[in-house]
């Protein structure tokens, strides 16, 4: 029996395609495939050097070490498309909105990751924290540091864990030791692709913290460098809160809107990662739409920060993709599933229901294909990289009394959604290796 060849038997569930604003009609008993849905409860999961090979209802060959989770769900690992490396320690920080909370909390904590060695710890808290929520993979925000960088992959590296991040741009409206010159910070960028983008499973990500913070020369700069780099992401904040966008229209007089901004500095891609997105109009849908590009919803922090809240069908109705993300720390929990049940109390402000089907896949296969990364994670197609997750379906005796009344799998699931956290996370395993246990 090889050390690398594993079979897992759980309740799988994951995604062919995107699942529609209705929930499908699913019997918990039936191994079923409807709306995007795959649903195969007491399957097993086979994995051999890291990668998924097979799933099937018999019981495995001999050469494989079963696991018995028979009684849980298993999942793909989730993806979160916007958390802040240096911000778990603002987490929760009282009474203010989005300009004041960086001036107060968030650049103040973001400054001490000059430090190499401040830096390489919080970089391992931070990817340890975010396994033990259940979030194998991440599009990150680290600071102006080149260390922080460095610091961040290092630490994904040593866990064999896919992450896209790069070093944030700021030039401008930043306090010292958070601003960068456009001939310095173009250096680092382009030593740190060389250095990371394609290693193992590291990307680089073009980081623009938000249009206020750089110059329309910095915004050139990460054009340039994105055309040299064509497989190279990019993300930014964008439309989160009104006085942001009064900000954005006193210093790009000629932007038609926020998102013009980017769009006039050649930044709306396909490769294009947008967090919040709330104050958008139909000409900005339509170009993000256009594009290819993601609006990444944050809904716990928005509900935080009072921002206001996105409206995902708006978005989706013009052919805007749209993923989920935790936005740590104005998010105030790592847990993708805190973040999926915000984000169907925010779609409900406006008159939507999220199901849980379409909440899940936008932290897996969604997230996985907005970022071109569906050949590797957010699904449990044979091929794919074993990054997945181990939940008990209900934790507590109100959220197991709810579980047990369950008529079908929707209503399950949007039971483990709405009441689940990472408490119920068993176990997390990143390409096969178990890298958290409870």
């Amino acid at each position: 029996m090889r050390r690398d060849c594993v079979a897992i038997q759980a309740d799988l569930l994951d995604f062919t395609s995107a699942p529609s604003w209705q929930p499908a009609p699913m019997a918990l008993h039936l191994g079923a495939d409807a709306d995007g849905v795959r649903w195969r409860p007491a399957h097993w999961l086979l994995i051999d050097g890291g990668v998924i090979v097979d799933v099937q209802a018999h019981a495995p060959p001999e050469a494989f070490a079963r696991i018995d989770h028979r009684g849980r769900l298993l999942t793909p690992g989730l993806i979160d498309a916007h958390v802040h490396l240096p911000q778990l320690g603002v987490m929760a920080s009282y009474g203010t909105q989005l300009l004041e909370w960086l001036e107060r909390y968030t650049f103040p904590a973001e400054q001490a990751f000059g430090d190499a060695d401040v830096a390489r710890r919080a970089a391992a808290v931070f990817v340890d924290a975010l396994l033990a929520h259940g979030t194998t993979a991440a599009m990150v925000v680290p600071t102006v540091h080149r260390t922080s960088v460095d610091a961040l992959f290092e630490a994904a590296q040593s866990r064999n864990m896919r992450i896209v991040a790069g070093k944030c741009l700021m030039d401008r409206n930043a306090p010292d030791g958070l601003r960068d010159d456009v001939v310095h910070a173009e250096r680092d960028c382009r030593e740190l692709i060389r250095a990371w983008h394609g290693r193992g499973r590291a990307r680089y990500a073009m980081t623009v913290r938000f249009a206020p913070t750089s110059t329309p020369d910095q915004l050139a700069m990460a054009a340039r460098v994105l055309d040299d780099h064509p497989d190279v992401h990019f993300q930014t904040h964008l439309a989160e809160n009104h006085d942001e966008l009064a900000w954005v229209k006193v210093l790009f007089p000629e932007a038609r809107s926020y998102l013009d901004v980017y769009a006039q500095a050649g930044l709306l891609r396909r490769r294009s990662m947008f967090a919040h997105g709330i104050w958008l109009d139909d000409t900005d849908r339509r170009a993000l739409a256009q594009a290819g590009a993601t609006v990444a919803h944050c809904p716990s922090s928005n509900l935080f920060l009072g921002s206001g809240a996105m409206d995902w069908r708006a978005h989706e109705a013009v052919g805007v993709n749209v993923v989920l993300a935790s936005d740590v720390g104005g998010g105030t929990s790592l847990s993708m599933l805190r973040t999926m049940a915000d984000a169907y109390r925010v779609q409900a402000a406006h008159g939507h229901r999220l199901t849980a089907f379409k909440a899940l896949h936008a932290c897996t296969l969604g997230a996985a294909q907005s970022l071109q990364w569906q050949d590797e994670v957010g699904s449990l197609d044979v091929g794919r990289m074993a990054d997945v997750c181990i939940w008990d379906w209900a934790t507590g005796s109100v959220a197991k009394q709810r579980d047990a009344l369950a008529r079908d799998l929707h209503e399950r699931l949007f039971a483990w959604m709405m009441l689940g956290d990472e408490r119920g996370l068993v176990e997390t395993r990143v390409a096969g290796q178990c890298v958290h246990g409870r």
